[in-house]
């Protein structure tokens, strides 16, 4: 019994320091991502605080398992309020989708902010300079100097042309 607290003792501890360690890492390796794609910092905080999250989920669990609790009520308690948050999510899908889209964008979009872009869509069709990539949308300046507010999860369902603002003179 004794040798047994012990090791879950001892493995919480690694828990914990492998949990600390990897919430540092990833805030690292999110930095240097951030840096080499030239994001905001406030997008890199936000996608850094999603990451988070979803590390702490994970330790939880798996401290949870280490101290062999029983997952009875707690299944029950969590299945309840992962129907609650289902059906909240079902009614406002495009909050989980503009969130999820946003993570997508950060790691793999190759147009950042500073940069003009025309977003296909039929006649609907948009263009104008990125300002802001957020968690839930595109800020873009049209031509105008009106400010177009994008979805994330349209941005990443229409095709997206990348403007070359370099103008030709006739003398080249």
């Amino acid at each position: 019994m004794n040798e047994l607290l012990n090791n879950n003792i001892l493995l919480t501890i690694i828990l914990v320091i492998g949990t600390f360690v990897t919430l540092q890492v990833s805030k690292y390796f999110l930095r240097k991502i951030g840096l080499t794609k030239e994001a905001n910092e406030k997008r890199v905080y936000y996608i850094s605080k999603s990451v988070n999250l979803v590390v702490l989920v994970v330790a939880v669990f798996l401290c949870a398992a280490i101290w062999s609790m029983k997952f009875d009520g707690i299944l029950i308690f969590i299945s309840s309020i992962f129907a609650v948050v289902g059906i909240a999510l079902f009614a406002q899908w495009s909050i989980l989708s503009n969130v999820t889209s946003s993570i997508i964008i950060f790691f793999t979009f190759p147009a950042k902010v500073g940069e003009s872009i025309k977003i296909l869509d039929g006649d609907n069709s948009v263009s104008g300079k990125i300002v802001e990539i957020s968690l839930f949308q595109i800020h873009m300046l049209d031509e105008e100097g009106d400010l177009i507010i994008y979805p994330n999860n349209l941005f990443m369902q229409k095709p997206i042309i990348k403007l070359n603002n370099v103008k030709s003179s006739p003398n080249d």
